[in-house]
């Protein structure tokens, strides 16, 4: 049966199909559903992430002063504290002070410094902790963690 344009049936019209995008050949396949979500989520991801030259630290660093009061002197504590701190992998130092308490400085993770400020209100089994204090301190960037005599 013709039609209104000029005599000609459906059959006779080739259905014509937009250009393929630039830089696709004639054998390749469109992207799967599940790539091209992903791709454009990573793209959304990066629209809200601030650009940055270097990749971020794994984990904030930091330095902590802390001064533990109560039996910590004549039991080990440092020697203890030195232990804990390596297993850890914090950084710093431990002393005896004159007043008979024990001060440490601890550089590292803010994880690892919880773990040793929790411990120090524990110590060895021998110290009787009556008190910690603690305030944070500039890093230094020291590498390993010892006793100061």
């Amino acid at each position: 049966m013709p039609e209104e344009d000029g005599g000609m049936d459906r059959s006779e019209h080739p259905r014509e199909l937009a250009a393929p995008p630039l830089g696709w050949l004639a054998g390749d396949s469109f992207p799967s559903g599940r790539v091209e979500r992903a791709r454009r989520a990573a793209a959304a991801l990066r629209r809200f992430l601030p650009p940055s030259e270097s990749p971020r630290p794994a984990a904030a660093h930091q330095r902590w002063r802390l001064t533990v009061q109560g039996v910590v002197q004549g039991v080990g504590y440092r020697a203890a504290t030195q232990q804990r701190a390596s297993e850890l992998g914090l950084s710093g130092w431990v002393r005896n002070r004159p007043d008979g308490s024990v001060e440490l400085e601890a550089e590292g993770s803010l994880q690892a410094l919880h773990d040793l400020r929790l411990w120090c209100e524990q110590g060895p089994p021998q110290a009787r902790v009556r008190r910690v204090t603690s305030g944070e301190v500039p890093p230094t960037g020291s590498d390993w963690f010892e006793i100061l005599r």
